[in-house]
């Protein structure tokens, strides 16, 4: 009796939220477009296709032919459509509620789109944890895949991965496939016949075992060399399908439901909290990082059995590691109780679109490549948030109901969850959040109108890979990735690729040693303050011990809040000197024209005369990177610089800037005139094509010298006046 074996096939095809409809196209010409037409050359192919819920969008606006294309292969049994979280969120950081509605949108989606009700869902970057055997059955989802790293996790060997299992969470059974690490890394990175040889010693009488291959469809084609590889030099991709065509008496590809129709589970499986082995690496401390990862190679090299219990870090601790990353979790699950407060209809629909697209998974993570620090996805991913907590406040605000009565004013709240209070004041132009306990300073400053999260500017850290950058550029390294490549017999993968965007990025690896928060107090000495250039380096001494220390909210009204520090200066000599800083924040305006001002006021409680210079940070992103000219600082009337550009005014009382695409311009005035000092905040992050500097925004410092007898203060003020062309709410009503 001759041996068989099967392949299942899962292609994953994802685009994010708030990427580039260029960026879109390029990937579609270059991996998606050419894999559907692949198997319209070869009919015998049956494999599992999953789209994100905005590549079905951008598809079905953009390229309604290959929608078209692709009912037709589902129409004749050749792809299997595969579900998910339609905005392709980690399913649990949502509430339970989203989690299924996600499921379930993108279930009917497909439905209606496609004609077949899916049976599998893809689980974004297979984060995992056991709750979610229960929240994709009761979707009406019958499997998953997970990664092989889950698999070793739960105790299964090697050899015993070719098989499914089944799990299952308060009383709902799921069935599950792992996607095997041998399949996964030669595809379509080793040579066909490697592959076909390797399914062949898989191959048994009964032919019991398949091969599960669940991986990005991106490595088709878009990935660095890929295309090349794959269509139009060595044609990978059909030579692969050509083999398994004219392999076909022994080697079957199958859909992962063809498959568990007629091959039940082997065993049953409780697989703890866990995701692809990469992503536990990227989670750790970048100290950690290379600990775990020589510790991992090690084993794998020397065949120790150890090492498939090493394991890395909890996706959740992302949260732990960003700061961004929590606050925006955080207010999205402020905003997903606003949605389900509000009452049903066209209203409450449209807010929970909103919100599920500001849930789309790649802005609440960082790995190797993009995530939170990719800037304009970030913005997109916010502005959504934004407008479903703005359509929700309105409603409650009209109707009377809910919390949405109190949307509007000053309240303390733990908006992160960090046991401590923040300060949230709402208006029905802005929202703004006051971090007490570290600095008394603004994290967050929503505009509903524009739908810009101005306060969003990432702090530049030390990641992990910024050594494999410095190593690079010290090796000197150029032209030998080409030849790694023709050794090999195929392209690196794009964890394996080290490349350069331009040259000398490690000089730009500087790192901030407080959050990127608004109205956050320096104390610089007199007569020595740092330049701009010092002050982007983070090359400076800081005399006082407010950056980053906690607040007293003194008084809290509607329209304004009242923070105070008691703390101290040091002197040339070392000697503390007490000083009391005192910030008042006024909000005002009107929804296109809201206005914010700080006051600042600070007292010698000491028995000696203080100098030095005060200075106020105010970070903002306007979107400004690369040079884009509809991002301005206006430092005169008529004179604009790209917001990426640093400058600086000796004496001014006023300085513009905004962004004109997204009809937003702000007026900063200073009383008493001040030093003003901007540079833009860079970061240094990877991308599937190198390493590359990173816009997250710009940071302005308006500086005046101080001189206080014992006993005297005084106050120093700053407004910015908001103008945006036009409200994005009203647009989108018509």
């Amino acid at each position: 009796m001759a041996s068989i074996v099967s392949l299942s096939l899962v292609i994953h095809n994802h685009q994010p939220v708030g990427n580039f409809g260029w960026v879109i196209e390029d990937v579609f010409e270059h991996a998606y477009q050419p894999m559907l037409d692949a198997l319209d050359r070869h009919p015998g192919i049956r494999l599992g296709l999953h789209y994100t819920g905005p590549l079905l969008q951008w598809m079905t606006a953009n390229r309604p032919r290959s929608i078209d294309q692709i009912r037709r292969l589902v129409s004749r049994g050749q792809i299997e459509i595969v579900g998910g979280g339609f905005y392709e969120p980690i399913l649990i950081t949502l509430p339970d509620r989203d989690r299924n509605g996600q499921l379930v949108r993108m279930r009917d989606e497909l439905e209606a789109l496609f004609g077949r009700r899916p049976r599998g869902a893809w689980l974004a970057e297979r984060v995992w944890e056991p709750s979610l055997a229960k929240d994709l059955a009761a979707a009406g989802y019958e499997w998953t895949v997970l990664d092989d790293n889950h698999l070793r996790a739960a105790s299964i060997k090697e050899d015993e991965m070719w098989t499914s299992f089944t799990t299952d969470d308060r009383g709902l059974r799921l069935t599950v496939f792992g996607t095997e690490q041998g399949l996964r890394y030669r595809i379509p990175f080793r040579p066909v016949e490697d592959v076909i040889d390797y399914l062949s010693r898989r191959a048994t009488p009964d032919g019991a075992n398949v091969g599960m291959m669940g991986d990005d469809g991106e490595k088709f084609g878009s990935w660095p060399g890929t295309y090349a590889y794959c269509w139009s030099d060595e044609h990978w991709v059909d030579r692969m399908f050509g083999a398994l065509e004219a392999n076909s008496e022994w080697l079957k590809t199958v859909q992962p439901s063809e498959w568990i129709d007629v091959h039940p589970p082997t065993r049953r499986v409780y697989f703890p909290t866990a995701s692809y082995v990469e992503m536990t690496e990227w989670v750790l401390p970048p100290d950690e990082t290379p600990v775990f990862v020589d510790l991992l190679e090690t084993a794998r090299e020397r065949g120790d059995p150890a090492a498939r219990f090493l394991r890395g870090g909890f996706w959740r601790n992302y949260a732990a590691r960003y700061r961004e990353i929590n606050e925006l979790h955080k207010q999205m699950l402020r905003v997903s109780d606003k949605v389900a407060a509000m009452a049903p209809g066209a209203e409450r629909d449209q807010a929970i679109d909103h919100l599920y697209r500001g849930q789309s998974n790649d802005c609440y993570w960082h790995g190797l490549f993009g995530g939170i620090y990719i800037v304009h996805m970030r913005m997109a991913t916010l502005a959504h948030l934004i407008a479903a907590e703005d359509l929700a406040d309105e409603q409650a605000v009209r109707l009377g109901i809910g919390e949405g009565v109190a949307a509007y004013g000053t309240r303390l709240f733990d908006t992160d969850l960090d046991a401590i209070d923040e300060v949230l004041v709402g208006s029905p132009g802005q929202t703004l959040i006051v971090d007490l306990a570290e600095g008394g300073a603004i994290s967050s400053w929503d505009l509903r109108a524009s739908r810009v999260a101005l306060a969003s500017v990432m702090r530049r850290r030390p990641e992990a890979y910024h050594a494999r950058l410095i190593a690079h550029e010290d090796a000197g390294v150029s032209g030998a990735a080409d030849a790694r490549e023709a050794a090999s017999g195929g392209p690196k993968t794009i964890h394996d690729i080290v490349s350069v965007k331009e040259p000398g990025l490690s000089r730009l690896l500087h790192y901030d040693d407080h959050e990127r928060r608004s109205g956050l107090i320096h104390m610089f000495a007199a007569g020595a303050s740092p330049d701009g250039q010092a002050l982007a380096n983070g090359e400076y001494r800081e005399l006082g011990d407010f950056l980053e220390g906690s607040f007293e909210a003194i008084a809290t009204e509607d329209t304004w809040l009242v923070v105070r520090r008691s703390g101290h200066l040091t002197s040339a000599e070392g000697a503390l000197d007490p000083i009391v800083v005192t910030k008042t924040y006024h909000i005002g305006g009107g929804r296109l024209d809201p206005r914010l001002e700080l006051e600042t006021t600070v007292e010698n409680s000491g028995s000696r005369p203080l100098e030095f210079e005060l200075a106020v940070e105010w970070n903002i992103d306007l979107l400004g990177g690369g040079h884009n000219p509809a991002a301005y600082y206006e430092p005169q009337p008529g004179e604009r610089t790209t917001h990426d550009v640093p400058g600086e005014l000796a004496t001014a009382s006023s300085i513009a800037f905004g962004n004109e695409f997204e009809g937003v311009r702000v007026a900063a005035v200073a009383d008493p005139e001040a030093r003003l000092t901007w540079y833009p905040v860079e970061t240094v992050s990877n991308s599937e094509a190198g390493f590359e500097r990173s816009y997250q925004g710009s940071c302005l410092l308006f500086r005046w010298p101080v001189s206080l007898r014992p006993g005297e203060r005084q106050v120093r003020t700053m407004r910015f006046d908001v103008k945006q062309s036009h409200d994005r709410s009203a647009d989108e009503r018509g």
